[in-house]
């Protein structure tokens, strides 16, 4: 096979990490290589966080050029903006509608940039949901990365069943019916 690039971009503290091992480890039971390379930047700060995910019959590198990635997983829209450059052309967007105010807007030295949505469209296939209001619906917040992992699993030809298994191995037992809902909102969007 030939090999697929996934870009996971978010801010910290959104559960990017827990995404990316979700969708790593369900690659890895599907018998694909799977490389991983997480940049974290000052993520206990709501700094970006990027994750590659390269997958294949043969993956030589983790790392992902601009123009490589065949799909973003993008947790908020900024992010996504931010990672467009990565995108191979015709490649897909998946998004969450969710705005959070990086420093220079909490400061008051810029202004959130209100035209993204078009932008992503303009440059890409875009498939946006608001994942927090689908998070909250599943019983907690925080499970935005899983109702995007649901979002991304409904792109791939791997069965739905597989990918519960892996959250069903992943997540801790104390989360797991809040992340098995979130997973299929995120499915259903």
């Amino acid at each position: 096979m030939e090999t697929r690039s996934i870009m996971i971009v978010g801010v910290g503290g959104q559960g990017t990490l827990l995404a990316s091992r979700i969708l790593g480890n369900t690659l890895l039971n599907e018998g694909y290589d799977v490389k991983i390379s997480e940049v974290h930047g000052m993520s206990q700060r709501g700094g970006s966080v990027v994750t590659y995910v390269r997958y294949g019959s043969a993956v030589s590198a983790p790392i992902i050029d601009k123009g490589g990635a065949d799909v973003i997983l993008a947790f908020e829209l900024l992010e996504a903006k931010r990672a467009l450059p990565y995108l191979k052309e015709g490649g897909t967007i998946l998004v969450n509608s969710q705005k959070i105010d990086p420093m220079p807007v909490i400061m008051g030295a810029a202004e959130y940039p209100g035209d993204i949505p078009e932008e992503l469209r303009a440059h890409a296939n875009v498939r946006m949901t608001d994942a927090l209001s689908l998070a909250r619906t599943a019983g907690n917040s925080k499970a935005v990365n899983v109702v995007l992992i649901g979002m991304l699993a409904k792109t791939t030809d791997i069965a739905r069943e597989k990918w519960v298994q892996t959250i069903e191995q992943t997540v801790p037992a104390k989360f797991l019916d809040v992340n098995k809902k979130a997973f299929a909102l995120g499915y259903e969007a």
